[in-house]
């Protein structure tokens, strides 16, 4: 059972959980609510939203991660999906725009740029030493 969830009166998801704004809705447990986006990436773009306000995922209890993956999974055999992104932001300059924590379920039909998530990975190199110095810091705190 969820401990009972918080929620924000002027929050668009909150308002989209509560049935106050229309959504597309796909799928609703306990502690998740799930929906096409209205400004896709693509044909089938999708959100799943936890029905817990938190503006970021380290703040949200636990339990209400439970069924997220599980329902991306849902989302993307439905859509017959073969290829596709699961995305998570956290804070403005990681490119959050809500304020509630939501995962998007991005289909990318084809190769091009011109639908579905478009990223750049700029990997660093030569940093070997500094990973395990730092693998080291992040187990004490683990």
């Amino acid at each position: 059972m969820a401990a009972a969830a918080r929620s924000l009166s002027t929050c668009i998801f909150c308002k989209i959980i509560k049935g106050e704004i229309p959504s597309f809705k796909l799928l609703e447990t306990e502690t998740s609510y799930s929906f096409l986006d209205i400004g896709p990436l693509s044909k089938g773009h999708a959100l799943i939203i936890p029905k817990d306000h938190a503006a970021k995922l380290h703040e949200l209890p636990d339990e209400y991660l439970t069924d997220v993956l599980p329902i991306a999974k849902k989302i993307a055999t439905a859509q017959g999906l073969e290829n596709y992104n699961i995305l998570q932001n956290n804070g403005r300059i990681a490119h959050q725009v809500v304020d509630h924590v939501h995962f998007h379920v991005i289909p990318k039909p084809d190769a091009s740029d011109e639908e579905g998530l478009v990223i750049g990975w700029p990997a660093k190199s030569d940093v070997m030493e500094e990973v395990k110095k730092y693998h080291q810091e992040l187990l004490g705190k683990l």
